[in-house]
């Protein structure tokens, strides 16, 4: 088993403050990282990276929160790939709760590593599980995983992670929402004990909170921004309607907002239905959902981020796995569950220093609404409807 020294800094070390470092320039990362973040324009640091990197590329443990469209996975994308390049001898581990944020970190990851021999290997499911074996079986420098793929592969014996030595865990808290904690655990017992861990969570639920001892040792913890706020950029509505009146306020207000827009919805059903609605008034929209063969919603997420579509319909599979950093509005068609959901989703929006707008319709049915919506605050912008809009002209 390969081993993986740390340098230590002070233990329960907290940073709140984005002091550490102003350009990526003054971190001397290797060259091939510092061509590929200049051609990517990564020119400053997010808040979460100035915080993060430093400490992670000393190779501490590292608890971090931040709001979502912060910059988490360059955050630890960074450290990651310098270390690998520092010392071939150790792996790297990065698991994510959903296909397409795995998939979205892995084309990141990919990014910054062009012109190296790093290699990566994306476990993840509905994508050919033998193709994953013989390529885990050729070597790897990295793996992005989901639990589950990646457990079936332990149980198979189709990898080995014994020569893991950085660890990493993002979008924790969603992967606790979906039941995937026991996987998890069943997963770092595979890992050697002597290792870095960078975990991500845009919040810290309390049943998290309890197992945080077990995956880190004595962490440094970044946490950036209030975790139940939105970023300032994002201008945040609300319009008071009914449900016979949603299609056709949504179809207004398609029709007078410019840029890509991601219309969420509660259910898998609501979104297609509400997609051939949308197609049949001859508008731009695909539509993703948990229902959809991964083929199918790799086609809906390409076509959305190169723009022929301008308009995505989506449950909240999306509201923490995607990443297009040019999405200019988020409707919430339905309100989501809670206000950390609600959110993620609309993070979506204002990625990178951007401006975006969240734009809620909230009716008779959504009892908590309001909490959701303003978590106990007054709301940015109210606009009443007392009646149900008709549909758009053709």
């Amino acid at each position: 088993m390969r081993s993986f020294k740390k340098e230590h800094l002070n233990t329960n070390t907290q940073i709140t403050n984005a002091d550490t470092f102003q350009s990526f320039d003054e971190l001397k990362l290797p060259r091939f990282l510092g061509s590929a973040l200049e051609r990517m324009q990564f020119l400053c640091p997010t808040p979460v990276q100035a915080a993060t990197i430093p400490v992670a590329l000393l190779g501490k443990d590292v608890l971090g929160t931040a709001q979502t469209g912060t910059g988490k996975t360059a955050a630890f994308g960074i450290p990651v790939l310098a270390t690998l390049h520092a010392d071939p001898r150790i792996q790297a581990l990065i698991i994510a709760p959903t296909r397409e944020l795995a998939a979205q970190i892995h084309g990141v990851l990919r990014q910054m590593s062009s012109g190296t021999s790093l290699h990566g290997t994306l476990v993840v499911g509905g994508e050919s599980f033998g193709r994953q074996a013989d390529d885990l079986h050729r070597g790897t420098d990295y793996i992005v995983a989901t639990p589950g793929r990646l457990n079936d592969h332990l149980q198979e014996g189709t990898v080995s992670l014994t020569d893991v030595g950085i660890l990493v865990l993002d979008e924790v808290d969603r992967m606790v929402d979906m039941g995937f904690l026991p996987q998890i655990r069943q997963i770092v017992r595979h890992v050697p004990a002597q290792r870095q861990t960078l975990l991500f969570s845009a919040t810290l639920p309390a049943e998290l909170n309890k197992v945080v001892g077990t995956f880190l040792t004595d962490p440094v913890r970044v946490e950036i921004g209030p975790m139940f706020e939105p970023i300032a950029q994002v201008k945040e509505e609300t319009i008071n309607t009914h449900r016979a009146g949603k299609n056709g306020l949504l179809l207004k207000t398609l029709d007078e907002r410019r840029g890509k827009v991601l219309v969420f919805v509660r259910t898998r059903v609501r979104a297609d239905r509400l997609a051939v609605l949308l197609a049949r008034e001859r508008f731009d929209a695909v539509c993703l959902h948990g229902g959809r063969t991964q083929d199918q919603r790799k086609r809906a997420l390409a076509r959305f981020r190169a723009g022929t579509h301008r308009i995505m319909v989506a449950t909240d599979l999306a509201g923490r796995g995607i990443d297009v950093t040019d999405i200019q509005h988020v409707i919430n068609f339905d309100l989501p569950g809670t206000r950390e959901d609600y959110i993620h989703r609309i993070g979506r929006t204002a990625r990178w220093g951007k401006n975006g707008s969240a734009l809620s319709f909230l009716s008779p049915e959504d009892t908590d609404g309001q909490q959701i919506l303003s978590g106990g605050k007054r709301p940015s912008r109210t606009v009443f409807r007392s009646r149900p809009l008709r549909g758009r002209r053709r």
